[in-house]
């Protein structure tokens, strides 16, 4: 284990980085990326949405352990430190953030990507979900960014959440999230509204975020408590096969179902039952896995493949999409081109697959080390 000793109230604890949570990361980016590469070939499997559930309850965890710490160390300056509070929250979350999303932008503009051309405001915005819950539509090669609008709008309103809220009542705000967000996925449902406004829209991912919340007050105050739960494995376990039978019955109900794939199961309880996989996943890695599952998350291919997981999430789709990618791409052109002097390769989609992949892979291995991690350093300024 990476630590049991328990955390004093009192004293800030360290924010030590935690090793296998970058395993955690490639397993998630690794959900989505095979998700969205294999469509037509493997249906009904919900992985891209239980990848980017396990990205929001891990952001909840991150994010609620580095405020509360953060309150913590400020609470005896004059009016509680929010200024800084707020101020280092923000600096530090800018630099992780904007540099390569608003370049990716700027670039994509620049060689007229249609929906970036066409939807450049609202993309800017970080408002990639509400156009998507007001039209109903997905936004072609930016579809993903969906999910990147969701957390810059908890960033607007959680710091601020957590700092009037007294430390006690943190466990019970983040289980008003929760229940909040379930009930109004299924009010969404119940009105027969579109399936897209309570799949994007920020109120509706909030139980994956309370769940991460209330892992993060386990950590830095409760860890007795903190480590009784998640030091058997046996959770992560059921919380998967009930993932799994959620599924299986959206699909089964989906057969005779008028709304098809999106039926109550799917619409409501999917996200729920994925944020309790995600949960306690997250959460016996943060104690630390053994055996094989150490092993892989710990595996230096696992651990840099989530480094630069923002990366591969944020160029996956310009790479290559199914229903968006046009013939004349060039990622496609060059596919075409291997394999017109190769022929075998037609053989089995797993080489196609990882030709994206790879490409994948180099394109955001450049932007770490050109772009991310030299801006990065400059975090070290507006320490916690």
């Amino acid at each position: 284990m990476q630590t049991n000793a328990p955390a004093s109230p009192l004293i800030r604890p360290t924010l030590n980085h935690l090793k296998q949570l970058d395993g955690i990361r490639f397993i998630a980016v690794g959900l989505v990326l095979f998700d969205h590469w294999m469509v037509g070939r493997i249906e009904g499997l919900a992985l891209g949405a239980l990848g980017v559930t396990i990205f929001f309850v891990l952001s909840g965890f991150l994010i609620t352990r580095i405020l509360l710490s953060s309150k913590d160390k400020l609470r005896d300056q004059p009016h509680g430190g929010l200024g800084k509070y707020l101020k280092t929250f923000y600096i530090r979350r800018t630099i992780r953030i904007f540099p390569v999303y608003y370049l990716t932008l700027f670039v994509l503009a620049l060689v007229n990507e249609p929906p970036v051309r066409e939807k450049f405001a609202w993309l800017a915005l970080y408002a990639t979900n509400i156009y998507m819950a007001i039209n109903h539509t997905w936004m072609g090669t930016v579809d993903h960014l969906w999910s990147l609008a969701v957390e810059e709008q908890v960033y607007l309103f959680f710091p601020l959440l957590l700092f009037f809220v007294p430390r006690r009542y943190v466990p019970l705000t983040s289980l008003l999230m929760i229940i909040g967000s379930v009930g109004l996925r299924y009010i969404l449902f119940a009105k027969q509204l579109p399936w897209f406004i309570g799949y994007v829209s920020m109120p509706t991912c909030l139980d994956a975020f309370g769940l991460g919340a209330i892992m993060a007050y386990g950590w830095l105050y409760r860890r007795d408590w903190f480590t009784r739960l998640f030091q058997s494995s046996a959770w992560v376990i059921v919380s998967l096969l009930g993932f799994v039978g959620v599924v299986i019955l959206t699909n089964w109900i989906a057969l005779d179902s008028p709304y098809g794939y999106h039926n109550v199961m799917a619409d409501v309880w999917e996200r729920l039952v994925a944020s309790l996989f995600g949960f306690f996943l997250i959460g016996r890695a943060v104690l630390g896995y053994g055996g094989i599952m150490k092993w892989m998350l710990e595996h230096p291919v696992s651990q840099y493949l989530g480094r630069i997981s923002y990366g591969l999430y944020l160029y996956h789709n310009f790479v290559f999409n199914f229903y968006h990618t046009p013939p004349t791409h060039f990622t496609v052109r060059a596919w075409r081109r291997i394999t017109d002097l190769l022929p075998f390769l037609q053989s089995s989609y797993f080489f196609e697959f990882s030709f994206y992949l790879a490409l994948t892979v180099a394109l955001a291995t450049l932007s770490w080390f050109l772009i991310e991690k030299p801006i990065n350093n400059l975090k070290d300024r507006f320490s916690y």
